[in-house]
């Protein structure tokens, strides 16, 4: 009997968001299926503060309180902020290119610098499918924030060349 060809899909095996379950007596709050699955959310490409503000305010809690400060740090540390959003997730630039990405997953939220590796000391974690040179944390809530590195990081990719703009 010859062998059964088997349909392969595009979708790589890894790890699965965790399903949020309610306290007893609360209802939960479901997640965007994007968040579950481990993508970026649905949000349409949109540049200014009005889409990114929107994004972050659709995320569910704790997502949007990380989210939230996140975005008022960059803005705090950059002077000349430029916010998008871009493959569903919140984009902060300077000058003339984009520095770092904010988004919202199950369990955590992802802070990436796009030239990650360059930056001093050089953030811990490496996503996927994101750059080389990218790197960053994942933060499961506000408390994993550390405000002062974040922002000394926010600085020193500012002063790189961005993603989408003239070399500086």
């Amino acid at each position: 009997m010859p062998a059964r060809k088997t349909r392969k899909t595009s979708k790589p095996a890894g790890r699965r968001g965790a399903k949020r379950t309610a306290a007893p007596g609360k209802t939960a709050t479901p997640l965007p299926e994007s968040m579950v699955t481990g993508k970026a959310s649905p949000a349409k490409a949109a540049a200014g503060d009005g889409p990114v503000f929107a994004y972050i305010a659709s995320l569910p809690q704790p997502q949007r309180g990380i989210a939230e400060r996140v975005d008022a740090l960059a803005a705090e540390t950059l002077p000349g902020l430029q916010r998008s959003v871009k493959w569903g997730m919140s984009y902060y630039g300077v000058g003339d290119g984009w520095c770092f990405c904010c988004g919202g997953f199950a369990g955590h939220v992802k802070l990436m610098f796009v030239n990650g590796a360059a930056l001093e000391p050089v953030p811990p974690v490496t996503p996927v499918a994101m750059g080389k040179a990218t790197r960053g944390v994942e933060l499961g809530s506000l408390d994993d924030l550390d405000e002062r590195q974040v922002a000394a990081w926010m600085k020193q990719v500012a002063a790189l060349p961005g993603v989408g703009g003239k070399k500086r």
